[in-house]
């Protein structure tokens, strides 16, 4: 078990846990994630016109992604529950794909990139949970985070 000694989320005995952040100073933290999920031509004609019987893709997908960073310490085990003082999801339009991308800030002793990959992956998924009847060869691809930052408050 010597190697693992090294790996913030495994005790000396191997185990899974989660990590002590009660001694760490509070820092403004923010994290941005995006992916894609590409669409048949004409299924992304239906999107662009809001023709889909199951309503308006972007709006669903973008609340969606705000639920999905709100409760990602529910889904992920090894999560914090963290304050998150602002979640941001946007999906667009590209010419074969619903991109979408999402900022999600939070002040606390730990990183909110979880959130930010949780709110496009959920996106991403409602994208395609309304789109399922008209397209069957979807694929969601590109998730990453794109960006990471943490700033002292003064």
């Amino acid at each position: 078990m010597e190697e693992q000694s090294n790996l913030s989320h495994v005790d000396e005995h191997g185990r899974a846990v989660m990590v002590d952040v009660s001694g760490k100073t509070p820092q403004r933290r923010t994290a941005k994630a995006s992916g894609r999920i590409r669409l048949a031509p004409a299924t992304l004609t239906l999107v662009a016109g809001n023709a889909l019987k199951k309503g308006d893709v972007f709006t669903v997908a973008e609340l969606a992604g705000i639920q999905a960073a709100k409760r990602t310490h529910e889904l992920v085990p090894l999560c914090h529950p963290l304050s998150i003082t602002n979640i941001d999801v946007t999906a667009s339009l590209e010419e074969d794909a619903v991109a979408v991308s999402s900022t999600v800030t939070c002040v606390g002793p730990t990183g909110v990139e979880m959130e930010a990959l949780t709110a496009v992956s959920v996106a991403l998924l409602a994208v395609y949970d309304m789109c399922k009847a008209v397209d069957h060869g979807m694929v969601i691809e590109q998730v990453t985070l794109t960006e990471k930052t943490k700033q002292d408050i003064e």
